[in-house]
């Protein structure tokens, strides 16, 4: 098995939305804001390349919606989601997989391009990988919270490509990849957890968005039950720190993995460092 960072670029979301209660005099301190308020936040994917299997984890933001809707996030950066899979010699089309963690815009957006008046598969040889709790969520009855998270055009043409797959909530994905969840986020986010050089590394998403959230009660305003997320949260990471799991951050600006330690003020970070490293 191999592993690969796929980074696609930076965008911007409120940092007191990302913070939740957290006093701003606090989370500056780590994710420093513009004059606007806004952090800035990676779009870092994962590519896990198993025997024939070439697995992409989430898919970023995409390019087709409108100006008007990137001009809220002020995406940036030099790197996207072809120049990353093409610096590691692989074409979206080599694709056999897609895990879509959740299916908020940002970490789905990327899996649907237009092809004129035409929305269709971003990977067309790929199987497209969600749970059914967390489709049903997201498409029957959206809540008013998470609605504007949901969208229509990065949804509905998955399914009706054919391409969708839904993996059963106690049931592995491979040989050296389990499937965990977490339910204070959304419903039924999906948590790849990866055997890799004799050490488990647990793809975070938006439990762990990066190194400034550790703290338990660093929640983020976008959860729908934060109160599930700070017991969850404290349930993971005492089995990170227990297990010396390596976790893998999808949001954070500069760190791609890091791991944790128990200190006198609670659970914090211990070392960060590329996925090259490991």
């Amino acid at each position: 098995m191999n592993l690969y960072t796929i980074d696609t670029g930076f965008f911007k979301l409120d940092g007191g939305a990302m913070f939740g209660v957290v006093p701003k005099s606090i989370w500056s301190r780590t994710n420093p804001p513009d004059e606007k308020n806004l952090c800035t936040w990676a779009t870092r994917l994962l590519l896990i390349e198993d025997g024939d299997r070439l697995t992409l984890v989430d898919t970023s933001l995409g390019d087709k919606q409108d100006a008007k809707f990137f001009g809220h996030y002020d995406l940036h950066g030099d790197d996207t989601l072809d120049s990353s899979l093409a610096k590691h010699g692989f074409h979206r089309d080599d694709i056999t997989d897609v895990i879509l963690t959740h299916l908020h815009f940002d970490h789905c957006g990327g899996a649907i391009k237009r092809e004129g008046e035409k929305l269709v598969p971003a990977f067309k040889n790929a199987q497209f990988w969600s749970n059914e709790k967390h489709w049903n969520w997201a498409t029957v009855d959206p809540n008013p919270r998470e609605k504007a998270s949901f969208l229509v055009e990065n949804i509905k043409p998955i399914q009706e490509s054919g391409q969708l797959r839904f993996l059963q909530e106690n049931a592995a994905y491979g040989d050296k990849i389990d499937m965990r969840y977490a339910y204070g986020h959304t419903e039924a986010m999906m948590l790849p957890q990866i055997q890799y050089k004799d050490k488990t590394l647990l793809y975070m998403a938006d439990l762990l968005p990066s190194v400034g959230h550790i703290p338990i009660a660093y929640v983020m305003s976008y959860d729908v039950r934060p109160l599930v997320t700070m017991q969850e949260r404290k349930d993971y990471w005492q089995e990170i720190v227990d297990n010396e799991y390596i976790c893998y951050l999808e949001h954070d600006p500069i760190y791609e993995c890091c791991t944790l330690q128990l200190t006198e003020k609670g659970i914090r970070v211990n070392e960060t460092f590329k996925l090259s490293e490991i």
